[in-house]
This record gives C-alpha cells, sequence and structure tokens, in this order.
C-alpha cells in the first residue's frame, strides 16, 4: 500500500515539474478509494496554487478524475466520496478566494460535476446553491455566466423546495429593480433553469411572465433578447401553464420580429423583379453598412423569431390561427436583412408547413373536429404560396449559402405538405435551382440539398409540369453527375432517374419527344456504369438509373441495350451489386417497351437461381420478383430446361417460417405453370407437399392464402395429368377423413379447415362442371353419421365457401342438409353449418337472405346459429361498404350522433359492474385508437373515472384456500389492464389533451402492481 502512495505521490509532484509526461484517467479505476482521495486533495489544494500554470494543469486533473469516475452500482462509494470532498473543497475556494481565475476554474468543475454526477451530491444541493447565488452578483460577467451554467446543471437533480427557492430568490431580486446589467443576468439564469427544470418553473408562470414582459420595454436589446429566450423556454417546457398568457407573448414577438432602427426596408424591391439584380448589389451594401459591433438589434429579431417558432411547434390547437397571424409576418420577414435571422425565419415557417403537414394526416394528434377544419388548413396555406413562392425566388439567387439552404428546406416541406401546390410555380423555381447547381462558388452541400429538392419536386407534382422546362433543367443535372464528390454524382443520378420518367411517364399519353435527350442522359450515365473505380453509392444509382433509362427509353437505344444488359449480368454476379441489378432486371423485364432480353436470360436464370440458396432474404425476395417478371413477360424467350435451375430450389422456400417468400415463391410458381405447362409434371411431386403443409397451417391467411388459391386454378386449368381437380381435391382433404390428426401426428388446426375451404372453392371455380358432383359429396359426408366429424365439419365450410361464389344457387337441397345439421350433438358442426349458411347467403341473398330473416323470427331454440350466420353476410357487406366509402369520401368523417351516442357507452366507466367496467374500458380504448376525435371532447368528464381504474382495490382481493394451501385472487386485475391499455393508446392519440404529469404520478404508482400491470406501463414509460 505505501509502494502505491508513494508512486502516485511521484506522480502528484510531477505536476510541478517541465515533464509533462502522466496521465491519471487510468488510475482512477485502478487504484483503490484511498489513493483516489489523495489525488483529489492534492489537486484541489494546487486548484488555488499562486501558480497559473500549476492551476490549469490540477484544473485539468479534477476534471479527468470526474469524468473517470463509475456511474455504475459499484463504483457508487467511491463516487460519492470523491464527489463530496471534491465539493467541499470548490464551495470554500469559491467564497473564500479573491482570484477570478480560480473561481472560473471552480465553477468549471462544478458544471462537470453537477451535469455528470449530480445524484451522488444530493446532500451538498443546498449549499451549492447557497455558494452560487452571491456569484451572480459578481463584477465579473464571465462568473456569472459561469454560475448561470452551473445552476442549470443543478436543478435537474434538486429537490422542489430547492428549486422553489432558486427562483423565488430570482424574482425577488428582479422585483427590487436592479441595474440592466444585473436583470440581464437573472432573465438568462430563469431562462436556464426553465430549460432544465422542466415542468417545475410553471407553478411560479404567473409572477413570471407579467415581470419579464415588462423588462421587454426596458432599451437593452441584450436584455430583450434574453427576455424572448425565458419566453422560449416557459413554451417549450410548461405549454399548457403558457396558455393564458400566448396571445401577449404572440403579440411581442410580432412587434420584436420586425425590431430593425437602423435598417429602413424598402417594399418596392420586393416588387420590382427588374431590378433585382441592382437590388441585391444594394441589400448586400446595407448589410455591409450596418454589420458593426454596435446593433444588436439582429438578437432581439432571432431570439422573437425562434419564440414564435417554439409556439408553433408546442401548440397544434392554434395552427389554424397561426395562418392568419404568424403566417403573414413571417413572409413580410423573407426580407430579412441579417443572414442568421434569414435562416431563422426560413426555420420557423418550415415548422409551420411541418406541423401542418402533421395536422392533416388522417391520425393527426390535433383536435380538428371535421375534414373541412383539415381542408381549411391546407387552403390557408395554398392561399400563401404564391407569396412564399414570391418571396424566395430573389432569396433563391442569394450569394448567400445559408440562405439558399433554407430556402430548399422550406420549399421541401412545402412540397411534402401540399404536393403539386408548386405545379405554377415551377418556372420561378427553376432559375434558382439551376444556379445553386451551376454557380462555381457553391459548396458540395448547397449542390446536395438543390438536387434534393429537384428531386423532392419531382417526385410530387406531374411530369407535365417539368417537360417544357427538359431544355434548362438537363444540362446543370448532367454536369453534376460529372462531379469530383460521390454524394454529388449519386443524387444527380436520383435526379437524372425521376427525369427520366418525366419525359416518358408509364401509362400516361403524352406528347412530349423525348428524342433530342435520350443520347446526352444515356452516355452520361453509360459512363458511370462502366466505371469500377467509384463509390458504393453511385454504383448502384448508375445500375438503377440506366434501368429507368432501358425501361421508359428502350425504344430509343436499340443499338446499345445489349450492351447495357451485358453490364447489368456482370453487375449480377457481383456480390456487392447484386441486388441492385436484380432489381433493375426486374424493372426492365416488366416495361410496356418488351425490351429484348434473350441474350442474357439464359445465364441470368443460372445466377438468379443461386440466388436462391443464400441466406440473405432480401436477395431471395428480389430474386423471385425479379424471376416472376421474367416468366410473366417473357416466357417467349425462356427455353423450359432454363428454369430448372431456379424451379429446383422453390420447394425449400414454401414453408411457414417464413409466409411473404412463401407467397412470392408460389406466385412465381403460378406465373410458370401459365406459361410452362409443360414443367409443372417434374415439380409437383417436390413443390406440391410443401404448399399442401402451408394450407394445413394455422399460420396461413391473407395475400398468402390468395397466392395459394391462384396457383391451384392454375394448376386445374394446366389440365396436367398428374394435378387433376380430383387428384388435388383428395389430397387437401385426406387429413380430415382419417381421424382429427393430420398425417404427421399433430392436430388440425380449426383455421386449417377455413383455409381447405376455400381451396376448394377456388378449384371448383376453376372447373365448374366438377362443381355438382363434388356438392353431391360433400352433401352425403354431412348426411352420413359414420363420416368423422372433422370431415362433416370440413364439408360444411366446403359448402359454405362454394355457395359464396354463387355456384350453389338456392339449392334447397343444401339448404335442407345445413339446418338439420343444426340439430347435431356437435358443437363444432353446429357451428360450421351456421357459418355455411351465411357464405351461401352471400352468394346468393335474393334467395338465402329473406330465407335468413324469416327463420330468425320462426326458431328462437336456433336463434344464435342463425344470428352467427347472419354476422357472416354482414361481415361480407362491411368489406365492400369499406371498398366503396374509400372510392367515394375524401376522409372519414366523424359523424355528430356518434360523439352523442359515445356519451352514453362511457356512462358506464361508473357502473357498480365490474366486469360492465371494463368492456366500458375496451370500448373507450378501441375509439382511442381508431377514432380518436371522437373522444378528445370527452377526456375531461372521461379521465377522472379512467385513472381510477388503475387503483388498486382491496375490497377486489380475496384469498381462496386450496388444501393446505392459499391462493390470492384479484377480481380487479383485469380491470386495471384494461385501463392502462387505453392510456397507452391516449399517449398516442391524445396526447394534447393529457395532463402529462397527472398521467404519469399514476403510471408511476403501479411500478409496485402486478407483474402484467408493471409490464403495460413499462410500455408506456417507453
Amino acid at each position: 500500500m505505501s509502494s502505491v502512495s508513494y508512486h502516485i505521490s511521484n506522480l502528484l509532484e510531477k505536476m510541478t515539474s517541465t515533464d509533462k509526461d502522466f496521465s491519471l484517467a487510468p488510475l482512477v479505476s485502478k487504484v483503490k478509494e484511498p489513493q483516489v482521495e489523495t489525488m483529489v486533495d492534492v489537486l484541489c489544494s494546487n486548484m488555488t496554487s499562486d501558480k497559473e500554470q500549476l492551476r490549469d494543469i490540477s484544473s485539468m486533473g479534477l476534471k479527468t478524475v470526474i469524468a473517470e469516475l463509475p456511474l455504475t452500482s459499484s463504483g457508487v462509494t467511491l463516487t460519492g466520496s470523491v464527489c463530496k470532498k471534491i465539493t467541499s473543497q470548490l464551495i470554500g475556494a469559491m467564497g473564500k478566494h479573491d482570484d477570478v481565475s480560480v473561481q472560473l476554474e471552480a465553477l468549471d468543475i462544478l458544471s462537470d460535476m453537477l451535469g455528470r454526477l449530480s445524484g451522488a451530491l444530493v446532500s451538498f444541493h443546498s449549499s451549492l446553491l447557497s455558494s452560487l447565488l452571491p456569484q451572480l452578483t459578481s463584477p465579473r460577467m464571465a462568473v456569472r455566466k459561469r454560475s448561470i451554467l452551473a445552476l442549470g446543471h443543478l436543478v435537474p437533480c434538486c429537490s422542489s423546495a430547492l428549486f422553489s427557492q432558486l427562483t423565488e430568490h430570482l424574482m425577488k431580486e428582479l422585483a427590487k429593480g436592479p441595474p440592466t446589467s444585473m436583470t440581464r443576468t437573472y432573465i438568462q439564469c430563469l431562462a436556464t433553469i426553465s430549460r432544465q427544470g422542466g415542468h417545475r418553473v410553471g407553478e411560479h408562470l404567473e409572477k413570471l411572465i407579467p415581470m419579464v414582459v415588462k423588462f421587454t420595454g426596458v432599451e437593452d436589446d441584450e436584455l430583450r433578447e434574453y427576455c424572448f429566450q425565458a419566453f422560449e423556454a416557459f413554451i417549450r417546457r410548461c405549454p399548457k401553464e403558457m396558455s393564458p398568457h400566448i396571445a401577449t407573448v404572440t403579440q411581442l414577438c410580432l412587434k420584436f420580429m420586425t425590431f430593425d432602427p437602423n435598417y429602413n426596408y424598402d417594399d418596392n424591391e420586393e416588387e420590382d423583379e427588374d431590378r433585382m439584380d441592382i437590388d441585391d448589389e444594394l441589400e448586400e451594401g446595407s448589410d455591409d453598412e450596418y454589420s458593426d459591433d454596435d446593433d444588436m438589434s439582429w438578437k432581439v429579431r432571432r431570439s422573437s423569431i425562434k419564440c414564435l417558432e417554439a409556439l408553433i411547434s408546442t401548440r397544434l390547437d392554434l395552427l389554424l390561427s397561426f395562418y392568419s397571424s404568424i403566417c403573414p409576418a413571417l413572409l413580410a420577414r423573407f426580407k430579412e436583412r441579417e443572414e442568421n435571422v434569414r435562416a431563422d425565419v426560413f426555420t420557423a415557417f418550415s415548422t409551420l408547413l411541418r406541423q401542418t403537414r402533421v395536422a392533416s394526416s388522417r391520425h393527426s394528434l390535433i383536435r380538428l373536429v371535421n375534414m373541412n377544419c383539415r381542408n381549411k388548413l391546407c387552403g390557408d396555406l395554398c392561399v400563401q404560396v404564391p407569396a412564399t413562392v414570391k418571396a424566395l425566388h430573389r432569396q433563391l439567387k442569394e450569394k448567400s449559402i445559408k440562405s439558399r439552404q433554407g430556402c430548399f428546406c422550406l420549399l421541401t416541406e412545402l412540397a411534402h405538405t401540399v404536393p403539386g401546390a408548386l405545379e405554377e410555380h415551377i418556372p420561378a423555381l427553376i432559375p434558382g435551382i439551376v444556379f445553386s447547381l451551376t454557380d462555381k462558388s457553391t459548396l458540395s452541400t448547397m449542390r446536395i440539398d438543390a438536387l434534393s429538392f429537384f428531386n423532392v419536386l419531382l417526385l410530387s407534382h406531374p411530369p407535365q409540369a417539368f417537360q417544357p422546362h427538359m431544355q434548362v433543367l438537363l444540362p446543370p443535372v448532367i454536369a453534376c453527375i460529372e462531379d469530383t464528390f460521390y454524394k454529388i454524382t449519386s443524387e444527380a443520378l436520383l435526379v437524372i432517374q425521376h427525369l427520366v420518367k418525366v419525359m416518358r411517364p408509364q401509362g400516361q399519353a403524352g406528347g412530349f419527344d423525348p428524342k433530342p435527350f435520350v443520347k446526352e442522359v444515356f452516355s452520361v450515365t453509360m459512363k458511370r456504369l462502366k466505371a469500377t473505380d467509384i463509390d458504393q453509392e453511385v454504383k448502384e444509382r448508375a445500375i438503377s438509373c440506366m434501368g429507368h433509362i432501358v425501361c421508359h427509353l428502350g425504344d430509343h437505344l436499340r443499338a446499345e441495350v445489349q450492351a447495357v444488359l451485358a453490364i447489368f449480368l456482370e453487375r449480377l454476379k457481383n456480390e456487392i451489386t447484386r441486388l441492385t441489378a436484380v432489381r433493375t432486371i426486374s424493372l426492365i423485364a416488366a416495361s410496356p417497351l418488351k425490351i429484348d432480353m434473350s441474350p442474357i436470360l439464359q445465364e441470368a436464370l443460372s445466377v438468379l437461381g443461386s440466388f436462391l440458396r443464400k441466406n440473405q432474404r432480401a436477395l431471395k425476395l428480389g430474386t423471385l420478383a425479379c424471376l416472376t417478371a421474367l416468366v410473366t413477360h417473357h416466357a417467349a424467350s425462356i427455353k423450359p430446361a432454363a428454369l430448372e435451375p431456379v424451379l429446383s430450389e422453390l420447394p425449400t422456400l414454401v414453408d411457414e417460417s417464413d409466409m411473404h417468400v412463401s407467397q412470392v415463391s408460389i406466385t412465381l410458381l403460378t406465373g410458370t405453370a401459365k406459361a410452362y405447362p409443360s414443367t409443372l409434371a417434374k415439380i409437383s411431386s417436390s413443390v406440391l407437399p410443401g404448399v399442401f403443409r402451408l394450407i394445413h397451417s394455422p399460420l396461413l391467411q391473407g395475400s398468402t392464402l390468395e397466392a395459394i388459391l391462384e396457383y391451384l386454378q392454375a394448376l386445374v386449368l394446366s389440365k396436367t395429368s398428374n394435378l387433376s381437380y380430383s387428384q388435388l381435391l383428395k389430397s387437401l382433404m385426406e387429413p380430415f377423413h382419417r381421424s382429427q390428426s393430420s398425417a404427421d401426428g399433430s392436430i388440425v388446426h380449426r383455421q386449417s379447415y377455413h383455409s381447405v375451404a376455400r381451396c376448394v372453392a377456388a378449384l371448383s371455380s376453376a372447373s365448374p362442371k366438377e362443381t355438382p358432383g363434388t356438392v353431391a359429396g360433400f352433401i352425403q359426408q354431412v348426411k352420413n353419421p359414420g363420416s368423422p366429424e372433422s370431415a362433416r365439419v370440413l364439408a360444411l365450410l366446403c359448402l359454405g365457401e362454394v355457395g359464396r361464389k354463387g355456384s350453389l344457387g338456392g339449392s334447397k337441397e343444401v339448404q335442407g342438409v345445413i339446418l338439420e345439421a343444426f340439430s347435431s350433438t356437435s358443437e363444432e358442426v353446429k357451428t360450421a353449418a351456421s357459418c355455411a349458411l351465411g357464405s351461401m347467403a352471400v352468394g346468393c341473398l335474393s334467395d338465402y337472405l329473406p330465407f335468413l330473416l324469416k327463420e330468425i323470427s320462426a326458431q328462437p331454440r336456433r336463434q344464435y346459429l342463425l344470428l352467427h350466420s347472419l354476422k357472416e353476410v354482414i361481415r361480407c357487406v362491411e368489406c365492400l361498404a369499406l371498398r366503396t366509402r374509400g372510392l367515394t369520401l375524401s376522409g372519414p368523417a366523424d359523424l355528430p350522433e356518434w360523439s352523442l351516442l359515445i356519451c352514453d357507452f362511457l356512462k358506464t366507466l361508473q357502473d357498480e359492474d365490474i366486469n360492465v367496467r371494463r368492456i366500458a374500458l375496451v370500448m373507450f380504448n378501441s375509439a382511442a385508437h381508431n377514432k380518436p376525435s371522437l373522444i378528445r371532447g370527452l377526456l375531461g368528464r372521461v379521465l377522472p373515472h379512467l385513472y381510477k381504474e388503475t387503483q388498486i382495490r382491496k375490497d377486489l382481493i380475496r384469498e381462496v384456500e386450496m388444501g393446505p394451501f392459499k391462493h390470492t385472487v384479484d377480481d380487479g386485475l383485469d380491470v386495471r389492464k384494461a385501463a392502462f391499455e387505453c392510456m397507452y393508446s391516449l399517449l398516442d392519440s391524445c396526447l394534447e389533451g393529457l395532463d402529462i404529469l397527472q398521467f404519469l404520478d399514476h403510471v408511476e404508482e403501479g411500478l409496485k402492481d402486478h407483474y402484467d400491470i408493471r409490464f403495460c406501463r413499462l410500455n408506456i414509460s417507453c
């Protein structure tokens, strides 16, 4: 131990020597606690030394020790003791030492320690506050600023009482009317602790706001800046508590965002487009004239604009009013002469656009009563578009990089928010885009921003808007492809890719002739495609871009296409570019131009077949999609023998472990069955077992099932000898005829009954001649009492699915068989019969629906089953109605009647029956998730009852004796779980209607509840 202490002492003594070859950082984690304390003692003593160099080195050493102290529980003792030792000595150094440099270093170290280890200093928080507050009155500005920084690190972990003490001290000092320099310090401190202390400042706002508002009238630019910074912090941290003061703060911001006493803006400059260049020069001259150090008014303008941005970000509920108050004011400030302030104006306007996009979305968090409000938002924005473009037109040709970047960011948000809104203004935007792409003094980032915006513009506007300007747009983009910076080249290739689609959009008849531009676009892209010593991103973009050129303009490049395809084949063999090449070949294969791909098909198929063995899911899916496109569109050019490497890999891909891969594989098999029926005999023995396993899987549903139905129909229509209708039908139904178990001994899942029934119906629709015999067989199975129950259930479901397609008409025999099955002793058979009757009614409503309604009235003992049949009919009609409504409604309207009805339903949250309350919570959760606008206005009344259900009720907890053991049963567990699920949904859909502090109180209370409740609460916390 003494040896270690000796070495540490030697190390510390080296601080006073000229030898600087030492390091404290590794020692902190290696030596024991007493040695670390020794190091800290020496470093703290050296902090007050008369030697400046020793003080600086010791200060760095202390910061190093603090940075290396462990945060884990195993090192909490060391961290706590070291922090206390450092803190006590630093507090003494601040209070007693007259040297300002010592005070500054001590404050720096305290800030570092509080920022990283404030939790270990709880016992010192009070003394730290007492030591820091006097430093706010220091004559040295640097000391005051570092004290504010230290206080900012203190408040996140300090107690509420200490926070209130600090806030009240600042208010008390401000009330005394201190000198302006001290007022600035106190206001700046208020802003800092508000940012760091969060919601806790909210309870003091009623006193703070009038005080800060008063100080905005003082003729001091820095003080005004700090006042608006304080307003911004209040708005961001306490948006709810700031509600009564929003109007006052908004008016102040609007007033001071134009505060520029040293400059007279000439409005005529905005309107005189012919004198644009002269105006630019005059404006630059004005900037030079008024950019002296004495003019601080720009800080006032910037802080007020940032305050407005905070207001826009946090008050979605006031967004409509912002378009009449804030939006015109921001537009008027686009002419701001100070570059930094102008950039903040663009940022604030971009935030307004972004919030509009959020509010206009279907699942917006803003409380908009109906679609009319959302439409009004977009309408108000569209009204401002001409003025916005006019104001930005000049800015896009400014020499200021920052201003142009702000313009492109704003325009990008506008294009995202209201696609198509800039269509009429594209001629005005093109000069600015071209200028940023061609200006030799433009930085790389500026070109990238311009290309990114151009890309968004192309995607959000119709091709016809750009076609007249192609002569102007293409040259600068082509020049960017030749740029040496890979990022510019990559973005330019993406723009060319979209410009190609503009030249000849697929599926649209247009009079634009792309021929004059084809060769130029092709040659520059071909140069990048051939290059091998380029960045990976450029390689992939070049492949994709050339793919679109061939897909859209291949008929103008007949001589060059084969060379391009050969390069694609090479890229297909390259591990780095193969996925992009696969997708590009898929694109070309599906081109309506019918590009001749025969020279590469055989080799490409072999390579693609090998990809199906790779353990890379994206590559598998891309390859399967590519093969499907080739088989579908180029069957005439592919010999069946060339497909063998591909088909041999498919059986292993048809498996329930990956349903999406299975679906795409079966889609490929369907295309192969249609194009090459001769190949079916070879692969059926290996593929069909996997398909049937998938059909009998409980996981089968949706698009994968639809793909299987289409595949089975293709097999029947192929007329292959060993794949006849009867053989496929037998294979489908065989497991159900043997027993309740499938061939491998596992239980047949209920879902597989419905899947097989749909497959049988698909086979019947492909072979209508076989349908009567099949239906007769099913009827006999249902009637035969000796048939296994599984066979009878399946037969009934098959009858229902066949009837759903209208193949039964109004058959009285089938109707009688199903009604007879209602009397079965088996619940499974009765349920299947009920489902079958409903399905048949869907296929022939005119015959079955009147009968069904009549039976419901006439057969009270069968009403339950008949109502299930009717439910099946309603479910089908509901699906059809959703499709129709999707075509006729611009958005799902929230009917006023729903709001009235849901009020009555939610009253059941106060019901005495716990089961009723649980179901009411389930309904409330569904509304919060699917129709949040219905319940937003009711949250004030509903939340108290919701929070009440989160409490543990002892009267619902009982003990059940089970022999010698006692088991605790909580009857309120399900209700509490339902309540927390509601809270989780509200957090996602109705955040603005919640009092977060009250909400979190209830989340915190349940951390000691049952495991299921803790899990729900942890989900909410995440």
